[in-house]
């Protein structure tokens, strides 16, 4: 996604590099300057050579200007008060993990920057107590900042480490008001004062008009505005499954957020006129199963039914065959197994032609009895073909 492409200088770039390094010698001789944790150091600290390389990118490698956009970001740093924002509270803790928050990698490492659901200020109280006067804007603002600084706390600023955020903005809900406020306050703030930060961006739900607010020349950051039929497709491209919201056709559930609790999961794809099962093996008598299971899109058939090992068992359907709609979110379920044998979800998409793709995965709790007492205890999970014991 292009963020390493910074740190392999040409001989031009190179030379910038020690140019700026030279201003901001001369200049904070007798200070210690730092940003993002990162003492600025003119004589070869790798961290500090990644961060100049931010500000010499965003100015096309003119060290005069990247020094000018240095300076500044560090005097708007400490009028902001932005070293300390983490401590404060804002107000805004019932909106951690709906509205603005971190949460998860991309497929590439990158902590992800989740804003979305902003239709929660289609309620007149609510907007009104969090966005009804400029003042309050402000303050919203300063909440921003506040998640994103959180955000850059998870980054390793060494050259082979990882030095940027990946952003998804669900534009959806945002009122005009606050659009031009972002584009006035929070896109001009977040280019000068954190370039290369944020390297690369999916906008969802952007209309024509809107999309040239995130085209952002000042630290080239890549971004994607896909149609809505292709946001899930977009997102499991880039990122894993258990960190997309249900949402959008991923498993990652609110209740997960707040327990910080990461459960891993398989992809896989349905052909089109065909039927995909998914099995579930080594099922013990007592044993309890649970599973998530999202199609990107649905539109088509589900069931789930248990396939006992013994031969003269019959097979038991455990949810019965439904119609998924396209708007249907991840599904989750529940079994205990009376006898050993394997669980299978069912996946019908013969009504259709059109390739999908989904996610899945389980978790298998087996009650183990000790010969020294008929109670059962201590439980072992096996999840997603994985065994580990539980504490």
């Amino acid at each position: 996604m292009g963020e390493d492409m910074t740190y392999n200088l040409e001989p031009y770039q190179t030379k910038a590099l020690e140019s700026l390094k030279e201003k901001v010698d001369v200049s904070f001789r007798d200070k210690q300057v730092s940003i993002w944790g990162i003492r600025l150091s003119a004589y070869g600290s790798p961290e500090s050579d990644v961060i100049f390389s931010k500000f010499l990118r965003a100015r096309n490698f003119n060290a005069g200007r990247a020094f000018n956009m240095l300076r500044e970001c560090l005097w708007w740093r400490h009028e902001f008060g932005a070293d300390s924002i983490l401590e404060q509270d804002l107000g805004f803790k019932e909106f951690e993990g709906v509205v603005s928050y971190m949460n998860g990698v991309d497929k590439e490492g990158h902590p992800i920057w989740w804003e979305n659901n902003y239709g929660i200020f289609e309620n007149k109280e609510i907007y009104n107590k969090f966005l009804g006067d400029d003042k309050k804007l402000e303050k919203f603002l300063r909440w921003k900042v506040q998640v994103l600084e959180r955000g850059i706390k998870m980054l390793d600023f060494k050259p082979s480490g990882t030095k940027s955020i990946t952003m998804v903005y669900n534009v959806r809900g945002l009122p005009n008001k606050e659009h031009k406020f972002y584009s006035k306050h929070l896109f001009p703030l977040l280019r000068n004062n954190y370039p290369g930060i944020i390297d690369f961006e999916i906008i969802l739900n952007a209309p024509w008009y809107l999309r040239p607010l995130f085209k952002d020349e000042t630290s080239k950051a890549n971004y994607l505005c896909p149609k809505k039929a292709n946001v899930a497709e977009t997102l499991y491209k880039y990122i894993k499954p258990e960190y997309i919201p249900i949402q959008y056709n991923g498993l990652c559930r609110p209740d997960e957020l707040k327990d910080g609790l990461v459960k891993p999961a398989t992809e896989f794809t349905v052909n089109g006129g065909e039927v995909t099962n998914i099995p579930i093996q080594g099922i013990e008598e007592g044993a309890t199963i649970t599973w998530d299971v999202v199609v990107a899109g649905w539109d088509l058939t589900y069931s789930v039914q248990f396939t006992p090992d013994a031969v003269e068992s019959y097979g038991i359907v455990v949810e019965k065959s439904r119609k998924m709609l396209e708007i249907d979110e991840a599904l989750h379920g529940s079994y205990v197994a009376k006898e050993t044998g394997k669980l299978v979800l069912i996946i019908d998409n013969t009504a259709s032609q059109k390739k999908k793709f989904g996610a899945w995965r389980f978790l298998i709790q087996k009650k183990v009895k000790y010969d020294h007492d008929e109670s059962y205890e201590s439980p072992v999970l096996y999840e997603n073909n994985c065994l580990f014991s539980s504490s």
